[in-house]
């Protein structure tokens, strides 16, 4: 499935959550936290009032409860609104 956002929404491949501790212990599925990093996979053209910053293949830090979670071609994926997304990592 080929998606295209629109507007000043971005699609963003969440970073995998962490199978392990530093310790060596594996981490049970109910207790890994949400991931709050991901990279962008597809961006809108945005708006008359919002120039698009990000671009695909940024790796970016989004808030804990941004976006809508997606399922496509079996890879979990979010939506979210460009003004969800709170840094651009280097």
């Amino acid at each position: 499935m080929n998606i295209k956002p629109l507007a000043d929404r971005v699609l963003v491949r969440p970073a995998q959550a962490e199978e392990k501790t530093a310790s060596g212990i594996i981490i049970p599925d109910s207790a890994k936290e949400k991931p709050l990093k991901g990279e962008v996979v597809a961006v809108g053209n945005g708006t008359k009032d919002e120039e698009m910053v990000v671009k695909v293949t940024d790796v970016v830090l989004y808030g804990k409860y941004a976006g809508t979670e997606l399922d496509v071609d079996g890879e979990k994926l979010l939506i979210m609104r460009q003004s969800d997304i709170l840094a651009i990592v280097k």
